[in-house]
């Protein structure tokens, strides 16, 4: 099972690679993809099979033992969200600019991170023909950029499972966004020897 996911994992991160470096015509070459996708994929796959899964599984049976709260449907989006933080930091750097190119002036802070923050929604933009004209020496692989990540997650999990009034049994689903949003992101971080 774990190497079908290995498998639909690695085939989906490098199309999407592919597709994006077609798009913007960076000339990355495919050997260096699939060379990058396949490090991040392995940690990845080790991560989820031996943290995030058992813990995931403690954590809903935990919720409802104790709270008689459903955790299923935030551990669903947990790992989603997992999966997805592994790959965000390389995510932007479509809209990255080499350091010494002094042309224009660097991006002001909010804007530097909302292409960290909504980088599908920029990524969207770009196959549906809309090119911001953002461009950022900024990199994301530092525990700055995990820092407010994780509190986007933090407000992002509060608006989407709160119920008032707010429980103990709630404020677990309300932080378990952003604790596998996280994780994911230190495993990129580990895997590019950051930490």
């Amino acid at each position: 099972m774990l190497i079908g996911l290995y498998n639909a994992i690695f085939g989906f991160v490098l199309h999407s690679f592919k597709s994006i470096n077609r798009r913007v015509r960076l000339k990355f070459p495919v050997w260096r993809m699939e060379e990058e996708t396949s490090e991040h994929i392995h940690l990845l796959i080790k991560v989820f099979k031996w943290a995030v899964l058992p813990l995931s599984l403690l954590y809903v049976f935990a919720d409802f033992y104790f709270f008689g709260e459903n955790a299923f449907d935030s551990m669903l989006w947990g790992v989603l969200v997992f999966f997805y933080s592994n790959f965000l930091p390389d995510l932007p750097s479509i809209y990255r600019r080499k350091k010494n190119n002094v042309k224009t002036d660097d991006l002001p802070w909010y804007k530097k991170y909302a292409l960290l923050l909504f980088a599908p929604l920029l990524i969207w933009f770009l196959f549906s023909g809309i090119q911001p004209k953002w461009k950022t020496t900024e990199t994301f692989h530092d525990l700055k950029s995990l820092t407010i990540y994780g509190t986007f997650l933090l407000i992002l999990g509060f608006f989407a499972f709160v119920k008032f009034p707010i429980e103990v049994g709630n404020i677990t689903e309300i932080v378990s966004l952003p604790l596998y949003g996280v994780v994911g992101y230190l495993t990129h971080l580990k895997v590019d020897k950051i930490w």
